[in-house]
């Protein structure tokens, strides 16, 4: 007599599965069986526009990027500043493997995508956590929080598929 235990196992992660096997007492059957569980990823803000784009949600300290068919293709959290920059839809208009800023001494900006003019009139724009004095100025896990002083911070991976994926003009739009 062959005894069945279903045993599952769940990984919460974007994509991920687990895998376990059980045999009953006295018995060489066994039987495995995997679930996969797909981490609840937050949808794309209505009246976001379609095609290719990337999507900025300002109160949710999100981003979305989006092909041409519509498919979100990478989701992560920034941290920005509250209302900047305001709704409305841009085009990157500039990018800079490094940059600096004479607002911030010391501080540096990498992998910059820029697509907006702040109140201050300063640029604003996708980019790595800043470094100041060779220190992040703040840490991968803050993301999500309020933080910036208006560009939107990411983490190096996110700010570097920005910047290599962003061709100028593409369309931003940005969310309450």
């Amino acid at each position: 007599m062959k005894r069945v235990i279903a045993v599952a196992a769940f990984a919460f992660s974007i994509m991920g599965s687990a895998s376990v096997a059980s045999a009953s007492a006295g018995s060489s059957d066994t039987t495995t069986t995997t679930t996969t569980v797909l981490a609840e990823v937050a949808p794309v803000p209505i009246k976001s526009g379609t095609g290719r784009r990337i999507v900025y949600a300002n109160r949710q300290q999100r981003v979305w990027v989006i092909n041409a068919d519509n498919e979100v293709i990478r989701t992560f959290p920034v941290s920005g500043m509250l209302g900047q920059p305001g709704k409305g839809t841009f085009s990157v208009f500039s990018k800079s493997p490094t940059s600096y800023s004479p607002e911030f001494a010391g501080v540096t900006f990498r992998f910059m995508t820029r697509f907006a003019i702040g109140r201050n009139g300063g640029n604003i724009g996708f980019h790595e956590i800043p470094i100041r004095n060779n220190k992040p100025m703040q840490t991968v896990d803050e993301l999500g929080a309020f933080k910036g002083s208006g560009c939107l911070r990411s983490s190096t991976q996110d700010a570097l598929f920005i910047y290599q994926w962003a061709t100028l003009g593409t369309k931003v739009v940005v969310v309450p």
